[in-house]
C-alpha cells in the first residue's frame, strides 16, 4: 500500500523496484566482488535522494528494503510480483490514478545527480545504459497498456512497444544516468 494519504500523490513520480539488497547484483556476488548488500544500497540511497524534489515511490517485496524506503522519505508500494517486468507494471497500473506521468528509474545507477529535476516531453523517454542495450531511465504517461521489456536488449523492445502503442518516443543514449553497476568493473569504468 502507498505510505501516503493523498488522492493524487503528484503529476510526475518516480518508481525505483529494489530488491532485498541481500540477494541484488547476483552478476557483482558471481564475481567475487566484495560487500555486495552495502553496494546495492548506497547505490539505491543515491537513487532516491537524488530523485528529490518529485514524489518517490519503491516497488519492493521485502521488509529490509521498506524500512530503506521509509528512511529515505519515500512511499511504499509492495509487490506481489517477484519479476521486474511484473513488479513495474503493477506499481504502473496502481499509481495511474494518482499522477499523470511515471518514471521508472533503476537503483543501481553510479550518477544519478539531476533525476529530481529531469523534464520528459509528453512522449515516452526511453534513456539507455552506455551500451545503448538497457534501459536505466524510462519515463511514461500513465494510462497506456503498455508493456514493460526489461532484459537483454529492453531499449529496442521498449521502443518498439511504444511504436505498437502508436505513441511518440525519444530514445537518449548520452545521458549520465546510462551507467549502471552490474559487473565489478562498472565500479570504477567512467
Amino acid at each position: 500500500m502507498l505510505k501516503t494519504h493523498l488522492e493524487r500523490i503528484g503529476e510526475h513520480v518516480v518508481v525505483v523496484p529494489l530488491r532485498s539488497f541481500h540477494t541484488a547484483k547476483s552478476r557483482l556476488r558471481v564475481a567475487g566482488a566484495a560487500q555486495v548488500s552495502l553496494i546495492a544500497e548506497m547505490l539505491a540511497t543515491g537513487v532516491v535522494r537524488n530523485c528529490a524534489p518529485l514524489p518517490v515511490v519503491v516497488v519492493c517485496e521485502h521488509d529490509d528494503v521498506q524500512r530503506f524506503a521509509l528512511a529515505n522519505g519515500a512511499c511504499v508500494l509492495r509487490s506481489p510480483h517477484t519479476g521486474l517486468n511484473e513488479a513495474v507494471s503493477f506499481a504502473y497500473e496502481q499509481l495511474g490514478p494518482h499522477c499523470d506521468r511515471v518514471t521508472i528509474v533503476h537503483g543501481d545507477l553510479r550518477q544519478p545527480e539531476g533525476l529530481g529535476l529531469f523534464e520528459p516531453g509528453r512522449t515516452i523517454s526511453i534513456i539507455t545504459d552506455r551500451d545503448g542495450t538497457g534501459t536505466n531511465v524510462l519515463s511514461l504517461p500513465t494510462g497506456l497498456e503498455f508493456q514493460f521489456h526489461y532484459g537483454p536488449h529492453s531499449a529496442l523492445r521498449h521502443t518498439e512497444e511504444a511504436a505498437r502503442l502508436d505513441v511518440d518516443f525519444e530514445t537518449i543514449t548520452d545521458s549520465p544516468w546510462g551507467f549502471d553497476v552490474d559487473v565489478p568493473a562498472d565500479l570504477s569504468t567512467n
